[in-house]
């Protein structure tokens, strides 16, 4: 009777006893790299083209190895 309550005692105590104990946290280091020496970068303009020749292309479906797919409209330049 006495064995019994002290394995009971040990046995709901060790799981407080794992919590009560106070680990180091596992996190990562921080690293955190400065770029001093920075270089400009120099950035052409975009040119703005007017698209003469397009054509509509109506959706389809098309065929392919796994069966087939739905591909929507769209404008292409010709």
């Amino acid at each position: 009777m006495i064995i019994k309550r002290i394995l009971a005692g040990a046995l709901l105590a060790l799981p407080l006893s794992v919590f009560a104990v106070q680990t180091q946290a596992s996190a990562a280091p921080v690293i955190i790299k400065r770029d001093n020496h920075r270089t400009v970068v120099v950035r052409k303009p975009v040119v703005v083209r007017k698209v003469v020749r397009q054509r509509w292309v109506p959706a389809h479906w098309e065929r392919t190895p796994r069966g087939r797919r739905w591909v929507p409209g769209r404008y292409e330049r010709y």
